[in-house]
C-alpha cells in the first residue's frame, strides 16, 4: 500500500513557497486566482494533499505552481558568482526566481564552489538529503577539469594517488585523488573529500598554479551538456539516485 500524501493548509503551503503572506494568499484565493484541477480554491484555509504532481494540477495567477518541498536543483554555476546568502556581489541565489529566495524551508547549496570555479552545483531545501550527500560515509566523489599555468611534470598522478600529500596548514594527508591527463596543461581530478580550496592548494603543493577550474560531475551525475552557464533544472528521483551511484 502506498504512503498517504501529506496535507497542508493552502495559505501556509503557498506562503512557504514564497507567494506572499497568508493574508495575501487569502486575497488571491478570494479573487479566484488559485485553481486546482480546473476549480478555483476560494478558501485559503482548505487542506490539500501535497503530491508530486501538484504543480501540474494547480495554477496561481495563471501560472503553474512552483515545485513544493522537497525541491532539489542542479545548476550550472558560472564564474563570478558566490555560493552565499550574504556576501557582496553576485550570488548563486540571484540566478533563481525571486520567489524561490523566500521559500521556507530555504534552498541551500550542497557544498560550495568558489567564486572562480564553474560547473555543477546542487541546491536543495531537503536538509536530510543535503547531509546524506555531504556526509563522508556517503563517499560522493566530485570530478573537476583543471587548467594549469605550467606543463605537468609527470609525477602528479602517483603523488595524488598515494594518499600521502599534506597541504600547507593541514595536519593530515589527503585521501587518494583520482587523476588523468588530458594534455600538457589540462587534467581531470576526482576528489572524495572537500577541503577548503583543495584543488588549487593541491596543485600549488605540486609546484603548479590552477588557472581555471570546472566541476562536471557529482557522484554519478554529470552536468548536462545542454545546461548553459547560469541555468538550472529541477532534479527528479532518478537524478538524485545518480548522485549516490559510482561515477
Amino acid at each position: 500500500m502506498s504512503a498517504k500524501a501529506p496535507t497542508a493548509r493552502l495559505d501556509k503551503l503557498l506562503a512557504n513557497l514564497g507567494y506572499g503572506s497568508r493574508r495575501e494568499i487569502a486575497g488571491l484565493a478570494r479573487a479566484g486566482a488559485i485553481v486546482l484541477d480546473g476549480a478555483a480554491l476560494v478558501d485559503a484555509g482548505r487542506r490539500i494533499a501535497v503530491t508530486p504532481d501538484l504543480p501540474a494540477r494547480m495554477t496561481v495567477d495563471g501560472e503553474a505552481l512552483d515545485p513544493p518541498p522537497h525541491l532539489t536543483l542542479m545548476l550550472h554555476k558560472p564564474l563570478g558568482v558566490t555560493c552565499s546568502h550574504k556576501e557582496a556581489g553576485p550570488l548563486v541565489y540571484g540566478l533563481l526566481p525571486v520567489r524561490w529566495r523566500r521559500r521556507d524551508p530555504a534552498l541551500s547549496t550542497v557544498g560550495r564552489l568558489d567564486k572562480e570555479t564553474s560547473g555543477l552545483l546542487l541546491l536543495t531545501d531537503d536538509g536530510a538529503l543535503l547531509h546524506r550527500i555531504i556526509a563522508p560515509r556517503a563517499n560522493v566523489a566530485k570530478r573537476y577539469r583543471v587548467s594549469l599555468d605550467r606543463p605537468l611534470n609527470g609525477n602528479e598522478g602517483a603523488i595524488l594517488a598515494s594518499g600521502t600529500l599534506v597541504l600547507e596548514d593541514d595536519d593530515r594527508p589527503l585521501l587518494p585523488v583520482g587523476f588523468s591527463v588530458e594534455d600538457a596543461t589540462h587534467a581531470t581530478v576526482t576528489l572524495h573529500e572537500g577541503r577548503y580550496h583543495q584543488v588549487r592548494r593541491m596543485f600549488a603543493a605540486l609546484g603548479n598554479h590552477v588557472t581555471a577550474l570546472h566541476r562536471d560531475r557529482v557522484g554519478g551525475l554529470d552536468l548536462p551538456g545542454d545546461l548553459e552557464a547560469g541555468a538550472y533544472r529541477v532534479m527528479g528521483e532518478d537524478d538524485v539516485a545518480k548522485v549516490f551511484a559510482a561515477g
